[in-house]
């Protein structure tokens, strides 16, 4: 095997894991539909040749294997391509489990919360103590510098997504990831397209224990019901698994306590041993917590993790400071699902406790733009001060009878004591919040997608 084509080149881990494919010798191109830096100028620094626009043409008559990436679905005429050549293929998941993750001790970081930010904790710890681990995280940490790297290193952090692998492969990813140890932040209701409900969820991580070996281990939320189930059921079937329950409830296995919270960070101890998180937030302390644990099993010492746990500067888009304009700070942070929102805006409070708190809320997401979490959404939305919702983008993909209801949405979030105004779009939105937002406020911008650009809109408006 000597050439290898990418379809969905310029996505993250794509490009990631070309680049690492490219640097193993191989010949690597790609293709895909939006081709723009910076991932395109550092792919063409490795030497990879990108075509824009898919084309059956642009894959090589000698290409020997084709790599499919998860936003790929059948119709792209590359795709197509791919199919009637009846050209060897692969998920992107199955192309890192073949060539990078057999034989490595793998760290796989999975929950409906906290992954990016957990793993990318791990990640930092390792590589601060000379470890020099790979690892894959869906994010960009400061201190990381870039969400995909690959090294001849034992060890790789994986972030475990449950989403599915292809359009090919309904198997959640974190499947195909050949786990020694797995991280289980929580289990909550998401995915709304490709999970009926939570027990569809729990199921792919109960299938995920089946196959961590008895010399590995797994960190499970001492204080999450649907944890608790999949932890029941490892127990009764799957004995040779140790599982081991982290949180701050009494019959934890390893208990979180003595919390306090500072503008700053946070402090705690996990086991009797002291810890600071420069982050806010009880689910950071959590995060750090089970990113602890890991990096314990791998072999660092208390001391070690603490002073790693204190250089860690955080994960672009988690509560990331945009910028401060007039005294009013705008804030960006991925927080789409009803649970993460309502702790986005808990975490803020803690570190801005005399500001008056905005959420911009962007429903995006395959699970927010229907009516499955139409109470909870207003419920969290609703810890703010101040609420402005964005029209659903693109309803259409959803049966009117399952649609987020936008309008319910504002008149349950006024009900519940918060002001709410629900926009026509970017600039309606910002030229509102300008019109309205004092000396001091704080401007969380919550969104899984770019929100048209708004962070840099609401900084320039504010500045005139």
């Amino acid at each position: 095997m000597k050439h290898v084509h990418f379809l969905g080149i310029c996505g993250t881990a794509m490009g990631a894991v070309a680049s690492a494919m490219a640097r193993k010798g191989y010949v690597v191109t790609g293709t895909d539909a939006n081709v723009y830096p910076p991932m395109s100028t550092f792919l063409e620094s490795e030497g990879i040749e990108i075509f824009q626009g898919y084309k059956p043409d642009n894959i090589p008559a000698e290409a020997d294997l084709i790599v499919i990436g998860n936003a790929m679905s059948r119709g792209n005429v590359e795709v197509e391509a791919v199919l009637e050549r009846n050209l060897r293929y692969m998920s992107l998941p199955e192309t890192m489990k073949e060539f990078f993750l057999w034989g490595k001790k793998n760290f796989v970081v999975t929950g409906t919360h906290g992954k990016t930010t957990t793993s990318s904790m791990l990640a930092w710890m390792l590589k601060d103590n000379e470890l020099d681990p790979s690892y894959m995280i869906g994010g960009i940490a400061r201190n990381l510098g870039r969400g995909g790297h690959f090294t001849e290193s034992d060890y790789c952090v994986l972030e475990g997504d449950e989403y599915d692998t292809a359009f090919f492969d309904k198997r959640s990813k974190f499947l195909h990831y050949l786990p020694k140890v797995v991280i289980i932040n929580n289990i909550e209701m998401d995915h709304a397209d490709i999970y009926a409900n939570v027990e569809e969820i729990k199921l792919s991580f109960k299938r995920l224990l089946r196959v961590v070996p008895k010399d590995g281990v797994v960190y499970i939320n001492a204080d999450c019901p649907n944890c608790a189930d999949v932890k029941a059921h490892a127990a009764a079937e799957l004995r040779m698994v140790k599982i081991v329950s982290v949180g701050m409830s009494e019959s934890a296995d390893i208990r979180i306590t003595d919390i306090e919270h500072r503008t700053d960070g946070s402090d705690f101890k996990l086991g009797g041993e002291a810890y600071s998180v420069p982050m806010v937030g009880d689910f950071n302390i959590r995060n750090a917590a089970m990113a602890a644990c890991a990096a314990s099993y791998a072999g660092l010492s208390a001391e070690q993790i603490r002073a790693s746990l204190n250089k860690f500067e955080g994960v672009a888009r988690r509560q990331e400071v945009r910028g401060t304009v007039h005294s009013v700070t705008v804030v960006d942070d991925f927080a789409h699902h009803p649970t993460a929102i309502k702790q986005a805006v808990q975490g803020l409070r803690q570190r801005f406790p005399k500001s008056r708190l905005w959420v911009l809320f962007d429903p995006r997401s395959n699970t927010t733009i229907r009516n499955l979490f139409q109470k909870e959404l207003a419920e969290s939305l609703a810890t703010a001060d101040f609420a402005v919702l964005s029209p659903v983008e693109n309803h259409k993909r959803v049966a009117p009878e399952n649609r987020l209801n936008e309008e319910q949405l504002r008149a349950d979030i006024i009900a519940a004591g918060t002001e709410c105004y629900l926009g026509t779009g970017v600039d309606d939105i910002v030229a509102h919040v300008v019109a309205h937002v004092h000396p001091g406020d704080v401007l969380l911008v919550m969104s899984n997608g770019g929100f048209g650009g708004i962070h840099g809109k609401l900084l320039s408006a504010l500045a005139q």
